[in-house]
């Protein structure tokens, strides 16, 4: 006699990384025809299980694509492929920004061996180590900070943050009972989880990167004192006026040092428009860049860039250094303009730079 079916097995990482893309905006369908592919209309293809890798995943191949469109933006879900072609010059530092993205949220939980990669750019995932967003030159680098901060707003945050909870927890449970083989066949995923590590005093992530013995919080550049007391400016967006102390160890968005030249994000990021005084030294001595509105002067700009603000090509894979072509009669506003500022911060994020 049968009997009738009335549920189905899922397995639990999959049934975790189809609600968390269900809530991003993504139905996730199986087909035989194509490794991993979007339709620019809400759909999400990914290869049957026979197709996939032995190291793969149902949730690791979501979360993969998932890390695609922090690195390409909210409009990429409208186009086919998240926008690439697979093909051009900029595919492959679009797939490392990916990938560092990968890394930096895997490592928070613990799970970068479970959910490491295995398209052709596992060379390059293996390849990574320490402080993966180090070179703020790398248009990777800087592709990777724009979606690790993405990944906190929606359509992403919360449920991204909430599936990689998730599967660490259950990653853990599992790993208690998974032993690497006796004989030769390959060990289960399970016996390379890591444990996840500890938060850091503040609340904001802490840092995972080998090597960082010397990187505490009186070491970042976002360390400034008020009042007697060490703050941070990044700890100041959870809680304004947090008090830190200088020997911990340091979080996520570390930085050892500020370089203007390799930033340039409060000349063309930071303001709309930067007025200047009729008596500011700067109009007589650079008239051609003042530009006279009804009630005010102003600074000449292309969209949001200062005009005397030069450099920021890419050539051959980094970013030229930037240089201000008035800097000897910059007006007042540039002068009073502090490396290591809040309002530094805030352009520096607005650029890729900066957590």
């Amino acid at each position: 006699m049968g009997r009738e079916v009335t549920r189905r097995y899922i397995d639990p990482l999959a049934q975790v990384w189809l609600d968390a893309a269900r809530r991003i905006g993504l139905r996730v369908t199986r087909t035989p025809d194509t490794y991993a592919s979007t339709d620019g209309r809400g759909t999400l293809a990914i290869a049957i299980d026979r197709d996939l890798d032995a190291d793969d995943s149902l949730a690791q191949m979501i979360f993969h694509e998932l890390c695609h469109s922090l690195v390409e933006g909210e409009a990429s879900f409208a186009a086919p492929d998240w926008g690439m072609d697979n093909t051009g010059p900029d595919h492959d530092w679009r797939e490392h920004a990916c990938l560092r993205v990968q890394w930096v949220l895997t490592g928070r939980h613990g799970l970068r061996t479970l959910f490491a990669p295995t398209t052709d750019f596992r060379t390059f995932w293996d390849q990574l180590s320490g402080d993966v967003l180090a070179d703020r030159t790398d248009p990777s680098v800087q592709s990777a900070i724009a979606g690790l901060r993405r990944a906190e707003h929606p359509p992403w945050g919360p449920a991204l943050g909430d599936a990689l909870a998730a599967t660490a927890r259950i990653a853990t449970e599992a790993a208690r009972f998974a032993a690497a083989p006796r004989t030769p066949e390959l060990a289960p995923l399970w016996t390379a989880i890591e444990p996840v590590p500890a938060p850091h005093p503040t609340g904001l992530p802490p840092r995972v990167a080998a090597g960082a013995v010397d990187a505490t919080c009186g070491t970042c550049a976002w360390r400034y004192d008020s009042r007697g007391r060490t703050r941070c400016r990044q700890a100041d967006t959870l809680r304004d006026g947090m008090r830190i102390d200088p020997a911990w160890p340091a979080c996520e968005r570390f930085e050892a040092a500020l370089d203007c030249q390799t930033c340039g994000a409060c000349c063309r990021a930071a303001y709309h428009s930067v007025e200047v005084s009729p008596r500011d030294p700067v109009v007589k001595k650079q008239p051609q860049l003042i530009v006279k509105r009804e009630t005010y002067l102003e600074l000449q700009r292309t969209g949001d860039r200062c005009a005397a603000l030069h450099g920021g090509e890419l050539e051959h894979g980094a970013t030229t250094r930037y240089h201000c072509a008035i800097y000897d009669d910059r007006p007042r506003t540039c002068r009073d303009f502090t490396l290591g500022s809040g309002h530094c911060l805030t352009a520096r994020r607005r650029v890729g730079l900066s957590l």
